[in-house]
């Protein structure tokens, strides 16, 4: 029996797996040592295991993942999401739809500093529906709008997930920080024009709210200095060559966490932000060990080299491949989470992408271009039907509010998540423009 057809029965156990509703990261251990044991036998895999754990979680670069978990958990409780939505719906909270607009801005800039699409969701969903139901917005485009707002959370670096991919492809994470840039504004922009068009196809969905005069907008930007503040050390330290991303992580949650003490965070508060990261960062982190012992079955089928060889000899166009992988994580996103996806497939597709010519692109470029095209679908997946993990999360906070609306309302912008996606694949220099300034 081939590679493939031993690499694709295991995967087929894999996804059955998951919709039996087992956790991915258990899925992936006992399939990838049910795999192992098939082809090499028990004592291999005892050998292999010893060592997994230590050798995956001594990785320097992985200490990132829990540091900017905890920075986005002192951002939420040190009031710089309150400070942010109150800055942009001060600025164009008086046109129509303006307030939704303020909002996706709001997740934009919180974004910037959490790295994380379930916290921007579930932080500004507290802080701006409240105001969307007093201005009697439409509640589709009331949930619709913070869901979709939710995933600049992983587009805005800095990224938990690039982070992720940047490990699992051996790139450099400051360039695939600098690349994710132009795009996630992109993102933030045409969520915007989806507000804005809707706004004007149904006036009523989305009112203009009161316009502020220029002292309040003034006090309301001066109170959002201190994100300004945090985004420069940290972004700007790495590509200033002051910080490596794990030193500007470190430097970024100190500053975070004293701005929410200083904002009136007490040791309820700490701790609630410790035990958060915590939690988050121990799921990631074990999602990564059964992702390697995943990986280490399919390298011993040599599935993924199998399928990148197949590919290249198949003589199909390569832009037919990138838009069927493409096809593949759109239906993914329908039952799984954004990182479990980058984990699961990444093993599989990259091998295929990087033995493809793309542009005429070098082998580093094509890698940072794929990893940002990939994050781009990845994030598409926390808005569709029938996981849609932002729109549960907003669900929650706006109970009255059926899914079936909040999914109605996503479509408008799900068609600006395609025509994006279509714009990055066409133009890799929307992705590679800032990377040449990296260094």
């Amino acid at each position: 029996m081939s590679g493939i057809a031993i690499g694709g029965i295991f995967f087929g156990i894999l996804i059955v797996l998951l919709a039996l509703r087992v956790p991915i990261a258990i899925s992936m251990l006992l399939t990838g040592m049910a795999g192992y044991v098939t082809l090499a036998g028990w004592d291999p895999l005892l050998s292999y295991l010893k060592t997994a754990a230590y050798g995956r979680y001594s990785i320097y670069d992985l200490s990132v993942v829990p540091l900017f978990l905890l920075m986005g958990g002192f951002a939420s409780r040190g009031g710089l999401s309150k400070a942010l939505f109150g800055a942009a719906e001060s600025l164009i909270g008086h046109y129509r739809g303006g307030v939704a607009m303020a909002a996706v801005g709001a997740c934009a800039g919180f974004g910037a500093i959490c790295g994380s699409s379930l916290a921007t969701a579930a932080t500004m969903g507290q802080v701006a529906l409240p105001e969307l139901r007093r201005l009697n917005y439409s509640p589709a485009l009331s949930t619709a709008a913070l869901a979709a707002g939710g995933t600049l959370g992983i587009l805005i670096p800095p990224s938990v997930v690039l982070v992720i991919y940047a490990i699992l492809t051996e790139q450099n994470i400051s360039k695939l920080f600098a690349a994710a840039f132009l795009p996630g504004i992109l993102a933030a922009i045409g969520y915007m024009l989806v507000i804005a068009l809707y706004c004007r196809a149904v006036p009523d969905a989305g009112p203009a709210g009161e316009r502020k005069p220029w002292s309040v907008r003034l006090r309301a930007l001066i109170d959002v200095w201190p994100v300004l503040a945090i985004f420069v050390v940290v972004i700007g330290g790495i590509y200033g060559g002051f910080f490596t991303p794990t030193e500007a992580a470190s430097v970024g949650t100190i500053a975070a966490g004293i701005l929410a003490v200083a904002k009136g965070m007490r040791f309820a508060g700490l701790m609630e932000a410790l035990y958060g990261a915590a939690e988050a960062t121990a799921m990631i982190f074990l999602i990564l060990l059964g992702a390697d012992v995943l990986n280490v079955f399919l390298a011993l089928t040599q599935m993924p080299a199998e399928l990148a060889a197949w590919v290249a000899q198949s003589g199909l166009p390569p832009l037919v491949v990138l838009f069927a992988i493409i096809t593949i994580y759109v239906f993914l996103g329908c039952v799984m989470d954004s990182l479990s996806m980058i984990l699961l497939t990444i093993p599989i597709f990259f091998p295929m992408i990087m033995g493809l010519d793309f542009w005429g692109l070098d082998q580093t470029d094509k890698a940072i271009w794929f990893g940002i095209l990939a994050l781009m679908v990845v994030e598409v997946g926390l808005i569709t039907p029938p996981v849609g993990m932002n729109v549960y999360i907003i669900n929650s906070l706006a109970k009255n509010v059926s899914m079936a609306t909040t999914f109605r309302g996503i479509v408008p912008f799900l068609a600006s998540d395609a025509l994006r996606v279509v714009l990055l694949v066409f133009f890799p220099p929307i992705s590679l423009f800032l990377v040449q300034y990296t260094g």
